[in-house]
């Protein structure tokens, strides 16, 4: 398979790429770094991925984020962050990709465990989380020519408990070859419509 992957060279993504690579062709796209560049709140950007790469099989997103701080601080703008990025550049590349894609294709986005367990400051990242789900499940019953599309929902990965566990008291945190099979049960298996959790 031929698969687009934005946010390739993430925390996350990097794993992701590195598993399905080794069985398939992978278009990594980042935003400043990748064998393509683009930045997920422009929709010119997304087309012009599409565009460039011509035929594929599937696309994943590992990419995208949001305001992460006190509710107090967070206004209109701050909340459009993870509209505009996360919510939004997700699911324009399943608005501009769909009609591309090939017959059978898959599309596999990420949102978090925030959606069903939040925590402080991240009131922003919960709501953007729930309605890429929502998206997920409704569009999968539309989406024309046997196409896929299915979520993944990480918890804390390990590799980020430096940085972030603090955040997340009381969180297991989850092992990075876990996270990665939740990926790969996207893209290789059949199903469709499912926010596949890993916490």
């Amino acid at each position: 398979m031929k698969i687009i992957h934005f946010g390739a060279t993430g925390t996350l993504g990097k794993y992701v790429c590195e598993e399905l690579g080794s069985r398939h062709e992978i278009v990594r796209v980042g935003r400043k770094s990748g064998d393509l560049n683009a930045d997920l709140t422009s929709i010119v950007e997304i087309r012009s991925i599409y565009e460039r790469v011509g035929s594929f099989d599937a696309v994943i997103c590992t990419a995208g984020g949001g305001y992460f701080g006190p509710f107090d601080a967070m206004r209109d703008r701050e909340f459009r962050q993870g509209v505009e990025s996360k919510m939004m550049g997700q699911i324009n590349l399943v608005l501009e990709g769909h009609q591309r894609i090939k017959h059978g294709g898959s599309f596999t986005l990420t949102t978090g465990i925030l959606s069903e367990d939040p925590v402080p400051m991240a009131s922003n990242l919960s709501a953007i989380n729930g309605a890429v789900n929502a998206f997920v499940r409704a569009a999968s019953i539309e989406l024309p020519r046997g196409i896929r599309i299915n979520a993944v929902s990480p918890g804390l990965v390990e590799d980020s408990m430096e940085s972030l566990g603090s955040y997340f008291p009381g969180h297991m945190p989850v092992k990075m070859e876990r996270m990665v099979s939740g990926y790969v049960k996207s893209v290789e298996g059949k199903i469709t419509g499912q926010v596949i959790r890993l916490y």
